[in-house]
Order: C-alpha cells, then structure tokens, then sequence
C-alpha cells in the first residue's frame, strides 16, 4: 500500500497538471460514471494529501475522494507530443481526468485503477473523513500532540499505534520499521511507556524521512555513514526501492551491529527489527 509521501508527491502531481484547467472527466470502467458527468467540464482547483487519503477539488468545493489501498495507481501523462491524441483507456480505468490541448500546451491525462476508494464528496464529507484522521506529518497543520494524546495512554504496542491512521496519517510498514530502529524502539513496546521526549524525535525525524520521500520518490532512511558508498557494500535491490534498515531485510546482518535482523506478524503486517538495537523494553518491575 502507498505511503504518505507518495499520496503528497502525487497530489502535487495532479495540481501542477491539471489545476486550474477545465477537464474532461469520465469513468471508461463505467463504475464512476455518474459522479464524472457531474464533473465532466468542470476546473479542476487542485489536489491534496491527508495521510494515505487523496483530495481532488473542482469549483464549487466539490473533491473526488481517492484511496488507492493495496492495488490502486493513478497514473499522470504530461508527455504527449505537440498534437498528439490521448490513447484510449488500457485495462480498468475508473477515473479518466484530460486536459484538453490548448494554444501550444499540449493535451495530458490522468488515469485511476484499482482504488479502494473513488467518490464523490462535498466538503463537509471530506472535512469527516480529516476527522477520522491522525496528523499527517507531511502537512503544515500536522499536530504531534494531537498523536501525543492517544500514544500516551495506549497499552497497544508502537508498531501498531504507528500505522493506525486514526492515530497518525501516512504511516505504512516501511516508515514504521524505520523510524522505530532509528530510534532504538522495539516495536511491541506499549505506546504508553514511551517519553514525550521520545515521541517529538519520532515525530520530527518523520517529517525529514516523509520530505524527502515527497522530493525523490523512495523511501531512504539510513544515515550517511550507513549508505552503501560509506559501507562499501552493495546497493539494496527490491522492488520497493531505498536503502533502509530492516524492512524486509529478515535473516540479513543489521548495518549498525551485524545481528540478524528480525521479523514477525503483527495485525496481519510485517514487524521487522533488530533485537541488539532495539530491546525488549522493559519496565522498572522487571516485566516487558
């Protein structure tokens, strides 16, 4: 499932293409259909990203809501050649957004698959679903307290805290691995024995980490002394792309200890850690 960083890199996408421009819109897959000829004409304003939750806003504070979940792509095609036609849809296109052509700009096109979540909302549903939502880290609005509240008093281990959305927006699998080595969490600690002290690092090293995901499209969270280049090892390959820690990096040597790195299921996800770097915690009773 897409992070945060490419929900914001891709609204960002949408808004330098299509905001501002009147657009076609449609449904080829057929089951958008009705909401599309609502919209079909209309300007596109601009796109935005709460969490893992994506925001299309035309005139009359109208927003196709998008939720990519495990599968979705929405795929953005500025490269056409001067007078050149947009294809036909390949495949199961919910949502087509075109931007026609226009003096010497040429057309471009947007095409939506396999979303979990493609609606029509006003403001006011869009503003329920924010609500749901945990501060984003990527935003400026974001609130680290707001996250704060709910950490504090939770016995729920880090590792699933992290990645309930209702918790904090825009956390998936691979940050949360990362971001709890880094900060030599272990993560089936209770969320409640943490420091605020180490909640604000987190949060704060998150928003470097998610910025940079933004900018170049990948997930990179080792340190410079721990880059290949410095280490003089090879670089990760996998298809998720990054040099990282421990995510999906089970049985292999830890970069900073050499220790195997670990992993284990947790609510139907992945836990991957390093147990020299990130120990049991344990409470001033003795117990974990």
């Amino acid at each position: 499932m897409p992070e945060g960083h490419t929900l914001h890199r891709l609204a960002g996408e949408l808004t330098a293409v299509f905001g501002g421009s009147r657009v076609r819109v449609g449904s080829p897959q057929g089951r958008f259909a009705e909401s599309a000829a609502q919209l079909d004409g209309a300007l596109l304003v601009d796109a935005e990203a709460w969490g893992k939750q994506l925001f299309v806003r035309f005139e009359g504070e109208r927003f196709v809501h998008v939720h990519l979940g495990l599968y979705g792509t929405f795929a953005v095609h500025d490269d056409l050649e001067p007078g050149a036609e947009v294809p036909p849809p390949v495949g199961q296109v919910r949502l087509r957004l075109v931007r026609p052509a226009t003096g010497t700009r040429p057309a471009a096109y947007g095409d939506l698959r396999g979303a979990t979540t493609c609606a029509l909302e006003t403001a006011a549903q869009r503003d329920a679903v924010v609500a749901r939502s945990g501060p984003d880290p990527l935003r400026p609005d974001g609130d680290p307290d707001r996250a704060w509240a709910r950490i504090s008093r939770s016995t729920a281990p880090i590792g699933t805290l992290l990645m309930d959305q209702a918790v904090l927006a825009g956390v998936g699998n691979v940050y949360r691995a990362e971001i709890l080595f880094r900060h030599r969490i272990h993560p089936l600690r209770p969320g409640r024995t943490l420091r605020s002290t180490q909640w604000r690092a987190i949060w704060d090293d998150l928003v470097v980490l998610m910025r940079e995901g933004v900018r170049t499209g990948r997930i990179d969270t080792v340190r410079p002394e721990h880059t290949p280049e410095a280490m003089g090892r090879a670089p990760r390959v996998d298809d998720h792309g990054g040099e990282v820690y421990v995510y999906r990096r089970t049985g292999q040597a830890c970069h900073v200890c050499g220790s195997a790195v670990r992993s284990e299921v947790l609510g139907g996800r992945n836990l991957f850690w390093c147990a020299r770097c990130q120990p049991v915690f344990r409470s001033r009773a003795g117990r974990s």
